[in-house]
């Protein structure tokens, strides 16, 4: 078997373990451009020591070359202590970064639910002179 194998996709409003992505679809060559990456964008995903999102990685696949790596985010801190009562702190699944491109292409999420493994989602994106 291979990991492809095992990565699972669907659709955001239907699915809670699917990463989004929130980007323009058209940005100008080298300007800075927001992408926020987060799951649970329309159904909220459980934030708990035994049900949580450990991390998202986002990568960019341009038309020509390969996959590059963004940006990895981890989440270590969930809602509720191992006691069940809520913590002082909560990191939810949620990130931005700035990216520069200089090429079309295609962002791809990628997340990780200790239950229910690999999900993986894509956009889009298209570079403007």
């Amino acid at each position: 078997m291979k990991i492809g194998e095992t990565i699972r996709d669907g659709d955001f409003k239907t699915e809670k373990h699917l990463p989004t992505i929130e980007a323009p679809e058209k940005v100008k060559a080298g300007e800075e451009a927001v992408v926020k990456v987060m799951v649970g964008a329309e159904i909220k995903h459980p934030n708990t020591p035994a049900h949580h999102i450990s991390w998202i990685q986002l990568f960019f696949k341009p038309e020509q070359g390969p996959v590059i790596e963004v940006a990895k985010f981890s989440y270590v801190v969930h809602n509720d202590t191992m006691t069940d009562t809520p913590g002082p702190v909560a990191a939810e699944p949620a990130s931005c970064v700035k990216v520069k491109l200089t090429k079309s292409g295609t962002l791809i999420a990628m997340s990780y639910c200790n239950l229910h493994g690999l999900w993986e989602s894509s956009k889009a994106i298209t570079v403007e002179a």
